[in-house]
């Protein structure tokens, strides 16, 4: 009786996952998911995060002290009279064995490892970087596709109702109250918006591969219904140049920056020298007697302000090339961000008139030319014609969009997330005004 249920509700459960498959494989691509497969995919995010492992292991093997060295060998052999190549003859013949240690100042091995650490430290800059970078370009790349894919649909709906002219006006021309000219006009405005889809459609599939560059195969999945909303982002003109000092290119500047300055001081560290010392055992023939031998050795730095001096103050100069650099980093970033969010506000106001104005009045435009068409008042090219000046605005307010949502994202995605500040919105800045 089991087998028999069984065989019943297998159809029914064949239906149920095949369901949960299809939704599964259904389900349309958001921005953050998009977002977040760019991350889980990038090679560049791992290969940063190696570079700072790497460093992190150089730090530990810096601040160690050199390994001790073994010696051996052979002292004052014979190589001519009775006593040639005798190892014991001669009381001068010694065969020695001894062992080296380099005794390094522990301030100069703090230095040596604090600098691998500032060279992690960078590594770990240039990380958030890329995810940053990554996260912009994805979301350029997810939002152009998207508006690219808006565009389409108004050509199709604009296509589908320009073949409603093409049988008025041939059956108008048939029954000898129009021109076999507004036919062809007819035709011929559908097989402009035909050759506009195949343009649309070639930047289309361009948008799919970029978007594929970052996220692999799901590039080519179903989008989201709706993108996110461009009226916020996280910068301030008020606030601007602080909320940029977390900008991870200025932030990589200043671990570079550190960096030089750790240079800065392994060469002033060297400015001391290290001793070493030696302890040599030497054994003589069965005659004499065996010796031990004690030497220290201490580099002399008789050209110190040729050598070291000099090496500091390049190290030194690289420091202050590295603070410029960062300086004017910062303030090519903070105009570059003023004139986005300039330029944010703007194209947001002229949506707002695409939406108010613009649109309502074109699609006004075609229903009238289209009714005093029907009513024998008005000539097809008037409808052609406003038709078309319907399309180019519905065309040009998505062009619009996608610029807006092309420089929203390059806002929203300056600074990471972790770091942004309060919230700026056209209604807030309306109300302080």
């Amino acid at each position: 009786m089991f087998v028999r249920s069984l065989r019943r509700l297998r159809p029914a459960l064949l239906l149920l996952i095949a369901w949960a498959l299809h939704s599964h494989a259904a389900s349309p691509l958001t921005l953050d998911q998009a977002l977040r497969l760019a991350q889980e995919r990038s090679r560049l995010v791992t290969a940063q995060e190696a570079s700072a492992s790497a460093s992190r292991h150089m730090a530990v093997a810096a601040g160690q002290r050199p390994d001790p060295t073994l010696k051996a060998g052979i002292n004052n052999l014979p190589i001519n009279g009775p006593d040639r190549f005798s190892l014991t003859n001669d009381f001068m013949t010694m065969r020695s064995v001894g062992v080296m240690q380099e005794f390094t100042r522990d301030g100069k091995l703090k230095a040596r490892a604090s600098r691998f650490e500032r060279e992690a430290e960078v590594a770990e800059a240039n990380r958030a970087l890329a995810v940053t970078n990554l996260r912009r370009d994805t979301a350029i790349a997810w939002l152009d596709r998207y508006y690219q894919e808006r565009m389409r649909d108004v050509l199709i709906a604009q296509r589908d109702e320009a073949r409603l002219p093409i049988e008025a006006a041939e059956s108008a021309y048939r029954g000898g109250k129009g021109s076999q000219a507004d036919v062809f006009a007819a035709r011929a405005a559908v097989e402009l918006i035909e050759d506009r889809l195949a343009r649309n459609g070639r930047q289309i599939a361009t948008a799919m591969t970029q978007l594929g560059r970052w996220i692999g195969t799901s590039g080519a999945d179903e989008l989201a219904s709706s993108p996110p909303s461009v009226q916020t982002v996280s910068l301030r003109p008020e606030d601007l140049e602080s909320q940029l000092t977390h900008h991870p290119e200025i932030v990589v500047l200043f671990r570079r920056e550190a960096l030089a300055q750790a240079d800065a001081e392994v060469a002033r560290a060297n400015k001391t020298t290290d001793v070493s010392v030696e302890l040599m055992y030497s054994q003589r023939g069965p005659a004499y007697s065996n010796m031990v031998s004690v030497n220290v050795a201490i580099p002399l730095q008789w050209d110190q302000a040729n050598r070291q001096d000099r090496e500091l103050a390049a190290k030194l100069a690289m420091v202050e090339q590295m603070r410029a650099e960062r300086e004017e980093t910062t303030r090519m970033h903070v105009a570059d961000a003023l004139a986005m969010l300039q330029e944010w506000r703007s194209d947001l106001e002229r949506l707002e008139r695409y939406d108010r104005s613009l649109i309502p009045l074109a699609t006004e435009r075609t229903r009238a030319s289209i009714a005093a068409y029907r009513g024998g008042a008005g000539a097809l090219a008037a409808v052609l014609e406003a038709r078309r000046g319907e399309i180019d605005t519905r065309l040009e307010r998505l062009g619009l969009a996608m610029e807006t949502a092309r420089v929203w994202a390059q806002l929203n995605y300056l600074v990471p997330q972790d770091h942004t500040a309060a919230r700026n919105t056209m209604t807030n800045e309306g109300q302080s005004k």
